[in-house]
C-alpha cells in the first residue's frame, strides 16, 4: 500500500529529482539490506520499524521477512513503486506500508521500535540534521536508532571525491560517525550507544569493477527511567 504524503524543497523538487534517477535504470540498489542493518538489527526483537528513504525496498522487505511491522518512506513514487513490487514478490507486503513523503517537509507521525536511515545523503537540499534529530524523537524507550552513511571515496577511485560522483553524491558532506552522534543532541544519559564507528565493505562501482569503500554507523539505544546512564561527559551524547 502506497500512501500520499510529499512537498518540494527549494531549488530542484526533490521528487522530481529522484523520480528522475530511479527512472533512469531498471533498478537502482541490489534489494540486498544493507549490512549495517543486518548487523546491527538482525538480533532486534521485531515490532514497528521506520525506514527512511526506503528506497527500492531492500531493507524493508528484509525487516518485514523478520516479523517487522514496516513503514517504508521514500520521496520517489518510482521507488516506491518498485519497492511494493518487491514486498508481493516475498510475500510480506502485509507488513509493509509504503509512504511518499519529502522528509525535508514533513515527518512520518507515529511512534517505533526501529527507526532506520541508511545512506540518507541528497544532492538536492536535505535538512539531514533537522531529520535525524526528528528520528530520534520517533524511537520507544528500549527502541533503537540507526544511521549509517558513507565515510569516504575508496582506494583506486580517485578518493571521496570521484566517489561521489560515481554514487550521486557530489559535493554532499559526508560526517563521521562522531560528528552523526554529536549532531543528534541526545538527553545525557538517556541514550546507550551501542556503536559509532566506521567499517569497510565491498562495493560494485558503476562500471562494473568491485572494491572496498568505507561507510559508518551510529546505533543508540533509548533508556528507561530505569536504566539511565549517569553523567559521563565522554560518551559525546552533546
Amino acid at each position: 500500500m502506497v500512501e500520499a504524503g510529499f512537498g518540494a524543497l527549494g531549488g530542484v523538487p526533490a521528487a522530481e529529482f529522484w523520480d528522475a534517477r530511479y527512472a533512469g535504470a531498471p533498478q537502482i540498489w541490489s534489494g540486498e539490506p544493507n549490512v549495517a542493518l543486518v548487523r546491527l538489527a538482525g538480533g532486534l526483537a521485531p515490532g514497528r520499524a521506520l525506514d527512511l528513504g526506503c528506497g527500492e525496498g531492500g531493507d524493508a522487505v528484509w525487516l518485514a521477512q523478520r516479523g517487522w511491522q514496516v513503514t517504508g518512506v521514500d520521496v520517489s513514487e518510482v521507488a516506491l513503486g518498485r519497492a511494493a513490487a518487491l514486498a508481493v514478490a516475498a510475500g510480506v507486503d502485509g507488513r509493509v506500508v509504503w509512504r511518499r513523503l519529502d522528509l525535508g517537509v514533513e515527518f512520518p507521525v507515529g511512534v517505533f521500535e526501529l527507526v532506520s536511515a541508511q545512506f540518507l545523503h541528497s544532492e538536492v537540499e536535505l535538512p539531514r540534521v533537522r531529520i535525524l534529530r526528528a528520528a530520534a524523537s520517533a524511537v520507544v524507550v528500549g527502541g533503537t536508532l540507526l544511521v549509517a552513511g558513507h565515510a569516504m571515496g575508496p582506494a583506486g577511485h580517485g578518493g571521496a571525491g570521484a566517489d561521489h560522483a560515481d554514487h550521486g553524491h557530489p559535493e554532499v558532506e559526508l560526517p563521521s560517525a562522531a560528528e552523526v552522534l554529536a549532531s543528534l543532541e541526545l538527553a545525557e544519559g538517556g541514550w546507550e550507544v551501542v556503536a559509532c564507528e566506521e567499517f569497510e565493505r565491498s562495493a560494485r562501482w558503476p562500471d562494473g569493477s568491485v572494491g572496498m569503500r568505507r561507510d559508518n554507523v551510529v546505533a543508540v539505544r533509548r533508556l528507561g527511567a530505569d536504566e539511565r546512564l549517569p553523567d559521563s561527559p565522554g560518551v559525546g551524547l552533546g
